[in-house]
C-alpha cells in the first residue's frame, strides 16, 4: 500500500468516520494515522531512524520527513539520528549543537506485515482516546444518579450500558436479592470513577446512603433548589433507613415536603428502593433533641450526653424498649449512624439500678480512702462528688455548702484526700519502674502516674514506644465490618483519655523525639482547617459513621 494522491482523500475520510463512530476527535485518529505510518516507515528505512510523518489535515497529503539532530561529539551514539556540528556542516550554515536537519524522504510502500502493524497502532490510539472520553465525562458526574440498561449478570455483579461506556453493579451493592434480565433498566448511584489501564471503571450502587438523598433530590423540588437540606442519611438497604432534613424556610416544613401530598413523593422512592422503610427526621442542632428524633417511633423518658466520649445514654420506658431497639438492633443503630454517637438504650428500672450501684461505689471509695463514716460518705455523693479529685482540689467553698462541715473540717478532707492521691501515684510510678519503664515516658507532661503503670503494663516503656502508639490504640474507638461496628478497647480509656487527647499527646511526643518538624505540623493544621472550612460551605449530605 502506498500513499498515493488516488488514496490522500481516503485517509481523511476515514479519520472522519472512525471518529464520528466512536465519538473522539477526528484530529486524534489523524496523530495515531501519522505514528503508524512512521512505524512502518522505520521498519523499510531502519529502527534507528528519526522518521515522521505529517499528514494535512485539508488534503490528506503525507509528508515523511527524516530529522537529525546537531550533538556534542562525544555524546554522538546514534548515527542516523544525530550528527555533529562538523558532519552538520554538509547540510546546514552555521550549525550549533540541538538544531535539527529536516529533509523530506520518498514515501513507503507498505507489504501486508507493515500495514498490519499500522492497523494496530491506530486500533490502540483508537482506544485510548475512547477511553479517555469515557473518563472525562463520567468523572464529572460521579456522585450523581444514572440510568442505564442491563447487559448481563456475572458472578452476581451486574454489567451495565450506560450508553457511552459499560459500568459494574457489584453483587453487595445491590438492595437485597435483586437480581436483574438483560435489557431491564436501572437507576443507580454512580459511586466512582476510576482511570485503569483496562479503561475507566465506573462504580455503581443501589445501598449507598448518598442514593436515596439524591433520589429524594430528584423527587422534592425544594431539596433540589437548596430550601430544604438533607444533613444526614444511614440505611439499612432493602429494610429501613433514616434521613434527617432541616428547613431554611421557616413557612415550609420539611419532614412534610419530602412526604409530599398523601405520601407521594416519599413513596417514589421507596417504589424505588424495593419497598425500604424510610424514616424522615427533622434535623436538630441540640443533639439529645435530634437523638429523640432519630429513635422515633420509640418514645424516650431522659437524655443523658457525654459530649467528650461522643457517647449518649437513652432511659425509655420498659413496654418502649424493643421498639426503641429495634428488630436485631436495626433502629437503634440507625440512629446511632445518624446522630455519630454511641447510644446506651435502658430501661428506667436498669437505670435506677446503675445509679444506686454507682452511688455504692462512690460512698465505698469516700469511706475507705477519706477515712469517712457512711452517712458523711453518702452526703458527699449526694452533693455530687465523684472521685477523690474533685473532693482534694476543689475550692473550699464547694465543701462549705455541705451541711455540718465547717473550714477546718473541709481543709482534713481536703488533705485525706490530696495524701491518698499522693500515695496512689508513688504506688503507681513503682509499680511502672519495675516493669522497666524509662525516665523519659515518666518526665514525659500529660501522663499521670496510674497512665505511666497502665502503659507499662502494655509494654510501652519508653516515649518513643508511646510515639508510635495510634490514638485509638490509647483511647479506644470503633471498627465498622460490614455494617456492624465492634469497639476496640484502649489503653488509657479507663482511665479518661479522650481521642483529641491521645492524638494531641502522641504528636507532641513525635515532636520531642524530633520526627517531625512543629513548623510543618502547624502548615498542615492550618491547611486541614481551610480545606474544612470549605467543606462546611458546600451543602452535600452526610451518611452516619
Amino acid at each position: 500500500m502506498a500513499i498515493t494522491s488516488a488514496n490522500q482523500l481516503e485517509l481523511l475520510q476515514t479519520a472522519e468516520a472512525v471518529a464520528r463512530e466512536k465519538m473522539i476527535d477526528p484530529g486524534l485518529v489523524v496523530d495515531a494515522m501519522e505514528e503508524s505510518l512512521a512505524r512502518a516507515a522505520k521498519s523499510r528505512y531502519g529502527a534507528e531512524m528519526d522518521i515522521r510523518v505529517s499528514i494535512d489535515r485539508k488534503t490528506g497529503k503525507a509528508t515523511f520527513t527524516r530529522v537529525r539532530t546537531v550533538v556534542e561529539d562525544e555524546e554522538l551514539e546514534n548515527y542516523q539520528s544525530e550528527f555533529t556540528v562538523e558532519q552538520a556542516k554538509q547540510y546546514m550554515a552555521d550549525p550549533v549543537v540541538g538544531d535539527t536537519y529536516v529533509e523530506e524522504v520518498p514515501p513507503v510502500e507498505m507489504g501486508r506485515i507493515a500495514a498490519q502493524s499500522a492497523k494496530q497502532v491506530i486500533l490502540q490510539k483508537v482506544r485510548e482516546a475512547e477511553r479517555d472520553r469515557q473518563y472525562e465525562e463520567f468523572k464529572d458526574r460521579n456522585g450523581t444518579i444514572i440510568n442505564g440498561l442491563v447487559k448481563r449478570e456475572e458472578y452476581g455483579n451486574v454489567i451495565v450500558d450506560v450508553g457511552a461506556g459499560e459500568a459494574i453493579l457489584r453483587r453487595n451493592e445491590k438492595i437485597g436479592r435483586e437480581s436483574y434480565r438483560p435489557n431491564d433498566r436501572i437507576r443507580c448511584y454512580i459511586k466512582d470513577v476510576r482511570r485503569e489501564q483496562r479503561g475507566p471503571q465506573i462504580f455503581l450502587s443501589r445501598t449507598a446512603p448518598e442514593f436515596m438523598a439524591e433520589l429524594f433530590k430528584m423527587e422534592v423540588p425544594e431539596i433540589y433548589d437548596g430550601i430544604i437540606e438533607i444533613k444526614a442519611v444511614a440505611r439499612d438497604p432493602g429494610s429501613r433507613a433514616k434521613i434527617a432534613v432541616i428547613s431554611h424556610d421557616g413557612s415550609i416544613d420539611p419532614v412534610g415536603a419530602c412526604v409530599g401530598m398523601r405520601g407521594s413523593r416519599v413513596q417514589a422512592v421507596v417504589n424505588e428502593l424495593q419497598g425500604e422503610k424510610i424514616d424522615i427526621i427533622p434535623w436538630n442542632e441540640d443533639q439529645p433533641t435530634f437523638l429523640v428524633n432519630a429513635l422515633q417511633p420509640a418514645e424516650v423518658s431522659k437524655v443523658v450526653l457525654d459530649e467528650e466520649a461522643g457517647k449518649i445514654e437513652v432511659v425509655v420506658p420498659e413496654e418502649q424498649l424493643s421498639l426503641a431497639i429495634g428488630r436485631r438492633g436495626q433502629n437503634v443503630r440507625l440512629a446511632s449512624q445518624l446522630t455519630v454517637l454511641d447510644i446506651d438504650i435502658m430501661t428506667e428500672a436498669e437505670e435506677s439500678a446503675r445509679r444506686q450501684k454507682e452511688f455504692e461505689a462512690r460512698t465505698g471509695l469516700f469511706m475507705e480512702a477519706l477515712d469517712l463514716d457512711e452517712f458523711f460518705a453518702q452526703l458527699l455523693v449526694s452533693e455530687g462528688f465523684t472521685n477523690l479529685e474533685e473532693v482534694g482540689y476543689v475550692e473550699i467553698d464547694e465543701l462549705l455548702v455541705i451541711d455540718g462541715v465547717d473550714e477546718s473540717t473541709a481543709q482534713e478532707l481536703q488533705a485525706r484526700a490530696r495524701d491518698h492521691l499522693e500515695a496512689q501515684a508513688k504506688a503507681a510510678l513503682d509499680a511502672a519502674r519495675e516493669l522497666g519503664v524509662q525516665d523519659s515516658l515518666i518526665e514525659f507532661d500529660g501522663l499521670t502516674p496510674q497512665m505511666i503503670e497502665a502503659l507499662a503494663k502494655d509494654g510501652v516503656l519508653t516515649l518513643d514506644d508511646f510515639a508510635t502508639c495510634a490514638d485509638w490504640e490509647l483511647a479506644g474507638g470503633w471498627t465498622t465490618v460490614n455494617g456492624e461496628r465492634s469497639k476496640d478497647d484502649g489503653i488509657l480509656e479507663p482511665l479518661g483519655m479522650t481521642l483529641e487527647q491521645a492524638q494531641d499527646l502522641v504528636m507532641t511526643a513525635r515532636v520531642v523525639l524530633g520526627w517531625v518538624d512543629p513548623e510543618e505540623l502547624v502548615a498542615e493544621t492550618e491547611e486541614a482547617d481551610d480545606e474544612n472550612a470549605d467543606d462546611g460551605d458546600e451543602q452535600q449530605p452526610e451518611a452516619g459513621a
